[in-house]
């Protein structure tokens, strides 16, 4: 099986051509198990599969194409979403340079007129090969000199008088 971004995806080619074996083996008067232990698959796909021959013939077992829902978005609409996600969540107007979900989802609508949940924003964002990152969390106020000379000289005294 083929396998993109982690999750695997069926090869609809070879299930039908699986398929169209098991009509072949029909034809020939050959039982359901012994189509089953043949092909290496359960008898009740089988089972379900000569019912179809038997109603609609090969034409029944050809692959009714992709699996799922449909995407909402379209390939070009996803380009076009990443562009805007790379130019950053300032220049969309957040006060922050951190993309949230939610921000994700704003975005999205805003670009393609289509409405994504940002429990799902996930999926596409794993599409286009981006991972979470949490942002380093420091204190606007923070002072590296400060901390620098506190740990030089006063960390090292507390240091030394805890030894002892």
């Amino acid at each position: 099986m083929n396998t993109t971004n982690n999750v695997i995806r069926r090869d609809f080619a070879a299930l039908e051509s699986r398929r169209m074996e098991a009509a072949s083996l029909f034809r020939q008067g050959r039982k359901q198990a012994d189509v089953a232990r043949a092909l290496g698959v359960s008898r009740e796909a089988v089972s379900q599969w000569h019912r179809i021959w038997k109603s609609e013939g090969k034409k029944g077992l050809k692959a009714a194409g992709r699996a799922g829902r449909k995407p909402k978005l379209e390939p070009r609409q996803i380009k076009k979403v990443e562009r805007e996600l790379l130019k950053g969540p300032l220049v969309h107007g957040y006060a922050t340079d951190l993309w949230t979900l939610e921000r994700i989802a704003h975005l999205i609508k805003k670009c393609t007129r289509v409405n994504y949940h940002p429990g799902h924003v996930w999926k596409l964002l794993g599409q286009l090969n981006w991972s979470c990152k949490k942002p380093a969390k420091q204190a606007k106020e923070r002072d590296e000199k400060a901390i620098q000379g506190w740990v030089g000289h006063r960390w090292a005294c507390i240091k030394k008088n805890s030894a002892a």
